[in-house]
């Protein structure tokens, strides 16, 4: 039977990401399918694979059809993993598609894939159903860029 997997994240140094990543979520490294190009990323509470770390000679996307969303329940919350998050190393990113009062901060990665922590409280869904980086078109995209 057909099922999804885990996100795969495509970074340039596969050691800095696995550092950078298992800092930010709490995950830890598996052995499994490890590789020079490759590694699995497991829940530190031993409930599976979270997240697959790929080695890709091509460059992030400055505006990715498909990012991680990253949840907070509370706005507090949001700035203190914000400024976590920037101190691990990844940094923020001038978007000029922010609607009025975000209930997202866009961050990118330290081999700049973009990635949103999301205030739950704040989403439009109110937090019981969160969409992609709290509202219904996360990344409106230009006529231009379509």
């Amino acid at each position: 039977m057909l099922r999804l997997g885990i996100p795969v994240i495509g970074v340039t140094d596969v050691s800095r990401a696995v550092e950078f990543w298992t800092a930010a979520l709490d995950l830890v490294v598996s052995e499994e399918w490890t590789s020079e190009t490759w590694r699995t990323l497991d829940h530190a509470d031993g409930s599976g694979r979270a997240l697959g770390l790929m080695r890709s000679a091509s460059p992030a996307e400055p505006r990715p059809r498909l990012h991680l969303d990253l949840f907070t329940d509370t706005e507090e919350e949001q700035r203190a993993e914000v400024r976590r998050l920037i101190g691990l190393g990844a940094r923020t990113v001038d978007w000029d598609l922010y609607p009025p009062d975000p209930d997202f901060v866009v961050l990118a990665d330290p081999d700049d894939n973009i990635f949103c922590v999301v205030d739950l409280s704040r989403a439009p869904s109110g937090g019981s159903r969160p969409t992609p980086c709290g509202r219904s078109d996360p990344h409106p995209v230009p006529d231009a860029t379509r």
